[in-house]
């Protein structure tokens, strides 16, 4: 039985959905939404605080900032709140209400940038405001999770080796990304321990993470309007988009399952079914993908038919055979 004196304490780092049954897809769905803060940014969270206050750059009375679209600012709100630091998260519109909500009551204080910069989309207005807000005041420390070397050493040091002791015979793993951490601790783990592991970097279309053009984004977890600064294509062995609408269809087969995951699970799921089929292995090889999180953030968004037919058009939750086989 578990006993644990802080949130971050508790992680479930074990448990898989074999979605063979589930959505007819030969792979198993790493689950890391099962702790105090809903999603795998827990991890991340930890290790940049816990590295700062090592490097003395975080002391009492420091103010934490991060831009965040959402899992990492409830993270921070969580570690914040346990070693005592004022918190500020810098998000945009595209950020759910819920998220806001869960915040601000583990006594985050939530900054919503609403105009996007005219080049570098929502997360260069952000990452300006950050960066203003540091140059006004010195107790502020901003973590910076797209350049911070600490977000990828968390999976580099849990996520990875996990997957690695639960699958021995893994073939390929498939990730989404963000701010590339999880890809990138996992990619290093699996390239110094596992070369034969191939790693699928999974993202949405409009994201320049991997050098494609800019788009407009409405998911909050996947993609970046500026490349990360931790991203290295070196360490991944391949690159797969996936177009929001087909995130839409995933999330709602699964939801119809009894699994109500985000919409990086739904990005992620459909690259690795799209990434599976066209190598020929759907169903030859083994096969785990990371789910980030749960769906209950998303009820008034990804989950809430108004808003989907809003966005995307009444097309979007089309007829299973779609869902089944998504193009």
């Amino acid at each position: 039985m578990p006993v644990i004196s802080a949130a971050h304490q508790f992680n479930v780092d074990d448990l898989y959905v074999d979605l063979r049954t589930v959505i007819d897809l030969p792979v198993y769905l790493k689950c890391e939404g099962f702790n105090f803060a809903g999603s795998i940014k827990l991890k991340a969270a930890t290790e940049m605080v816990e590295a700062a206050e090592r490097a003395g750059v975080l002391s009492p009375g420091s103010i934490l900032v991060e831009s965040s679209s959402g899992n990492l600012g409830v993270a921070l709100s969580v570690v914040a709140a346990n070693r005592g630091y004022r918190f500020v998260c810098v998000t945009d519109p595209r950020c759910n209400l819920a998220t806001r909500q869960l915040m601000e009551a583990l006594g985050g204080e939530v900054t919503v940038v609403t105009e996007p910069d005219p080049e570098l989309g929502f997360l260069g207005a952000r990452l300006g405001y950050v960066r203003r807000l540091c140059a006004s005041d010195d107790r502020y420390v901003w973590l910076n999770q797209h350049a911070n070397p600490s977000n990828w050493e968390a999976h580099y040091r849990t996520t990875g080796p996990q997957i690695a002791g639960s699958f021995p015979a893994l073939d390929v793993l498939f990730v989404g990304a963000g701010t590339t951490g999880t890809l990138m601790g996992c990619a290093r783990y699996f390239r110094q321990h596992r070369p034969g592991v191939t790693v699928v970097a999974v993202d949405s279309e409009g994201s320049v993470t991997f050098g494609g053009p800019a788009g407009p984004r409405m998911i909050p977890g996947l993609g970046a309007g500026v490349r990360p600064g931790i991203y290295d294509q070196s360490l991944v062995d391949d690159t797969i988009y996936v177009p929001e609408v087909q995130t839409v269809r995933t999330c709602h087969r699964l939801a119809r399952a009894g699994f109500l995951f985000g919409g990086s699970t739904g990005t992620v799921l459909s690259g690795a079914r799209r990434w599976l089929t066209d190598h020929g292995l759907l169903g030859v090889a083994s096969a785990v993908a990371i789910a980030p999180d749960l769906g209950e953030r998303y009820l008034d968004t990804l989950f809430h038919q108004s808003w989907i037919r809003e966005i995307y058009g009444s097309e979007a939750l089309a007829a299973d055979e779609a869902l089944v086989h998504p193009r």
